[in-house]
């Protein structure tokens, strides 16, 4: 799983018309490794609402969200199939996140078992 880190101040200069040109890079990047046989799904994250879940002495907290006061935020993600470390940080190291100068948390998916009827 590719996990998308935004700088929420270099993102809030970019102008709609330079957002559009991003947008459009992504979608570029994403048919590329969706015909390699790479892609597995992925979205982007609205960049408004959100919550935090937390439990305290056994109660439920839910505090709004996303990290408003956060410079960085969780901005999308994309779930890859790659045979390993090395091929996954090869098909994300030409992600256009990087160029845009986002940060990209790569994880492995440890997947769950099945639920027992």
């Amino acid at each position: 799983m590719l996990i998308l880190h935004d700088d929420m101040t270099a993102l809030s200069t970019i102008s709609p018309a330079e957002m559009q040109r991003v947008v459009a890079k992504y979608m570029a990047w994403s048919d590329k490794i969706a015909r390699s046989g790479h892609l597995r799904g992925g979205e982007k994250l609205c960049e408004e609402g959100g919550k935090h879940l937390s439990a305290k002495g056994g109660t439920l907290v839910v505090k709004d969200g996303p990290f408003a006061e956060a410079k960085e935020v969780v901005g999308g993600y994309f779930v890859i199939e790659a045979k390993d470390y090395t091929e996954a940080t090869t098909i994300a190291g030409d992600c256009p996140h990087l160029a845009l100068g986002g940060r990209i948390e790569l994880r492995e998916i440890d997947p769950m078992p099945e639920p027992t009827p």
